[in-house]
C-alpha cells in the first residue's frame, strides 16, 4: 500500500452544486465558464466563480478550472482575458487539453498548476512523462486505460500526480473525441456542446429506387423472416447483426462507469485524484455520489483489508444512472457494459428538495419536485458518518402562506416550505439542526413503471456477471425477456418500491411523523425493535406483523 492519499474530485456545474459537493465530502471540485470549457451549459458567472473558490477554500477544498476546449482561431483572442481572470481567481489548477493552450497559459501565467485533460488521450507512461517534462503538475488518464496499465504508469511515473475517472457517463468514442454530434445536430462535441447523438433512438427504413421511403413494420408475423446485418470491408463473411424491435435500435448506449467495486485497487496503488463526471447533473446526484465515495474512501483508509464495496453500491443505487459498468478496468469491454433494451437514466429515488436555511425552530426547504400528503422524505446528512432520517408529513406549511397548510407542493411553482423540528418527533432537535444545514439534499421514492423496475433489476444482475458471477447468466437472459415483455405491454401503472400508497400505506421502517407506524398495533413489535437501534437509525425493511 502506498503512502499517497487519494482526493475525491467532484463536478460543479453551478454555484449551488459546488457548495453541495463541498459539504458532502469533496476534497476538490472542478468547474468552468461556458465559453472556454467543454460544458456550454455551465451556469457560472465570473462573480459566482470567485464566490465558489472562496467558499471551497474556506472549507479546505481545492478548485480546478476547466480550459479544455480544442481551440479554433476564433477562440485565441479570448485567451489573454481568460489568463488575466485566472491570475485574479487563483485556482488550484487549470485543466487543459489543447497543447497550444497549454503552451500559452504556461508562458503567460507561470505560477498556475496545469492539469492535462482526459481529452488529451493519455494512455501510457511515455505520454505522462512527456507532459511532465512540459511542466504539467497532473495528468488525467484516458477512460480507456486498464487497471494493469494504470498500475504500470503509477510505478514508472512516481513524480507526477495522476487522476482517473471513477464514476459517470461513458462516451462511445475515444476519450470523447466524437464528430457524431457535429454531423447529426451541428453541435460540436469538442466545443462543449454534445447532443448525445449516440443515445438517440434509431429506426431502419427502406428507400426504394424512386426515392420513396417505406417504414418497416416489425411484428410477430414477420420479425423472424429476416435480419439486418453489417459487413465490414476488411472482414468479408463476418456478418454483425443489427437488432431492432418496435422501439427502434440503441446500438451505442453505454452504461455509466462505476469503479466503486474496484475502488480499493486505485486507492492501493495511490491514484492521486478520483474524478466523478457530471457537471450537468443535479445537486441530488452530486450529493448522493459524493457521500457514497466519501464513506468508501475513508473506510478504506481505516481498514484496507476489511474493505468491501457492497454498502456503498447500495448508496449509489439512489443516484440516477443508465446502469453501471466497470468499463475498461479489467481490459476488454463486455456486452454487459451496454444497455440495448432500455436507455434512460433513472433511480428508485428522486430529488425532492434542498434545505435553504436551518433556523432555530426548523428547516426551510426549497421543493424541487411534487410532494403530496403522506410522501416520505429522506434527509441525507452531509456528514457521511451520520444516518439519514425519514420524515412523513400529511400537510405542508409554505413560507408564502403559512396560515394555510396544503396537501401538495410543487417544484415547478418554486414552493418553499417550513418544517418545524417538532415534526421530527423521534429525533433530537439539536441533532437535526446540526446534521441538516443549508444545502442538505432531500429525496423521495420514485414512482416507476413495471418496465423501469425490471430494468433496475436487470442492471444489478448484469453488474454481478461483469464482476465474475457468471452463474447468473441464465437469470440475466430470463430478466431480459421479462423486460422486453414489460416494454411491449400496454400497462402504464406506476408504483413505488415500498408498499406505501398515499396516506394509507406504510413502509414499516419507522419514519418520523408516520401515524400508522407509531400507532397501529401491527407495528408494536417493530417499535420495540427500533428502540434497540442507535439514535437516528431506521429499520431496514417493513417489520409489520398482522394480528391474528
Amino acid at each position: 500500500m502506498t503512502d499517497r492519499r487519494s482526493e475525491l474530485l467532484m463536478p460543479a456545474g453551478s454555484l449551488e452544486r459546488l457548495k453541495v459537493a463541498v459539504l458532502y465530502g469533496a476534497d476538490a471540485v472542478y468547474l468552468g465558464t461556458p465559453d472556454m470549457s467543454l460544458r456550454t451549459k455551465s451556469k457560472f458567472s465570473l462573480e459566482e466563480i470567485k464566490e465558489g473558490v472562496a467558499f471551497a477554500h474556506q472549507h479546505g477544498v481545492r478548485v480546478y478550472l476547466t480550459l479544455n476546449l480544442f481551440t479554433h482561431n476564433k477562440d485565441i483572442p479570448k485567451l489573454a482575458e481568460y489568463v488575466e481572470t485566472l491570475k485574479d481567481i487563483q485556482p488550484d489548477g487549470v485543466i487543459i487539453a489543447d497543447p497550444g493552450v497549454f503552451h500559452y497559459v504556461r508562458k503567460h501565467a507561470p505560477g498556475i498548476n496545469l492539469h492535462i485533460s482526459t481529452q488529451a488521450n493519455v494512455c501510457s507512461s511515455l505520454t505522462v512523462d512527456f507532459w511532465k517534462d512540459q511542466g504539467a503538475e497532473l495528468v488525467v488518464l484516458a477512460r480507456e486505460v486498464t487497471f494493469a496499465e494504470m498500475a504500470e504508469i503509477r510505478e514508472k511515473c512516481p513524480d507526477i500526480r495522476l487522476e482517473s475517472f471513477v464514476h459517470g457517463a461513458m462516451c462511445m468514442t475515444y476519450s470523447g473525441r466524437c464528430l457524431l454530434s457535429n454531423f447529426m445536430a451541428e453541435r460540436g462535441a469538442n466545443q462543449g456542446n454534445c447532443a448525445n447523438s449516440c443515445r438517440w433512438q434509431y429506426k431502419v427504413h427502406l428507400r426504394l429506387k424512386d426515392g420513396t421511403i417505406k417504414e418497416l413494420e416489425l411484428d410477430e408475423h414477420n420479425s423472424k423472416l429476416f435480419e439486418w446485418v453489417l459487413e465490414e470491408g476488411a472482414r468479408p463473411g463476418e456478418l454483425m447483426p443489427i437488432e431492432e424491435d418496435i422501439r427502434g435500435s440503441y446500438i451505442l448506449n453505454s452504461k455509466d462507469m462505476c469503479l466503486m467495486p474496484k475502488l480499493n485497487d486505485l486507492l492501493r496503488i495511490g491514484v492521486d485524484s478520483l474524478k466523478v463526471e457530471g457537471r450537468n447533473k443535479s445537486p441530488y446526484y452530486v450529493a448522493t455520489v459524493a457521500r457514497a465515495y466519501r464513506r468508501a474512501i475513508d473506510d478504506y483508509y481505516r481498514d484496507p483489508e476489511g474493505w468491501r464495496p457492497d454498502a456503498y453500491m447500495r448508496d449509489l443505487e439512489g443516484a440516477g444512472s443508465r446502469g453501471y459498468t466497470i468499463a475498461f478496468h479489467e481490459g476488454r469491454l463486455q456486452n454487459y457494459a451496454h444497455n440495448y433494451e432500455h436507455t434512460k437514466a433513472m433511480a428508485p429515488w428522486e430529488y425532492a428538495g434542498i434545505v435553504r436555511e436551518a433556523r432555530e425552530d426548523g428547516l426551510v426547504l426549497e421543493v424541487r419536485s411534487r410532494l403530496d400528503a403522506g410522501d416520505v422524505m429522506e434527509f441525507l446528512p452531509p456528514d457521511s458518518r451520520a444516518e439519514p432520517v425519514l420524515l412523513r408529513l400529511y400537510e405542508y406549511t409554505t413560507i408564502k402562506s403559512p396560515e394555510k397548510p396544503v396537501e401538495s407542493v410543487f417544484g415547478s411553482r418554486q414552493d418553499v416550505i417550513f418544517i418545524p423540528y417538532s415534526a421530527f418527533d423521534h429525533e433530537d432537535p439539536e441533532t437535526v439542526r446540526r446534521n441538516f444545514p443549508a444545502f442538505t439534499i432531500v429525496r423521495k421514492e420514485s414512482i416507476l413503471l413495471d418496465e423501469d423496475w425490471r430494468r433496475l433489476k436487470l442492471d444489478k444482475t448484469a453488474q454481478r456477471i461483469e464482476l465474475g458471477e457468471t452463474a447468473r447468466e441464465g437469470a440475466y437472459k430470463s430478466q431480459v425477456g421479462k423486460l422486453q415483455e414489460a416494454i411491449g405491454s400496454d400497462t402504464m401503472e406506476k408504483r413505488a418500491r415500498t408498499s406505501r400508497k398515499g396516506v394509507e400505506g406504510c413502509c414499516g421502517r419507522g419514519c418520523n411523523g408516520c401515524l400508522i407506524f407509531w400507532n397501529d398495533p401491527e407495528y408494536a413489535k417493530a417499535r420495540e425493535l427500533l428502540k434497540q437501534k442507535k439514535h437516528g437509525e431506521m429499520l431496514d425493511r417493513d417489520m409489520r406483523e398482522p394480528l391474528a
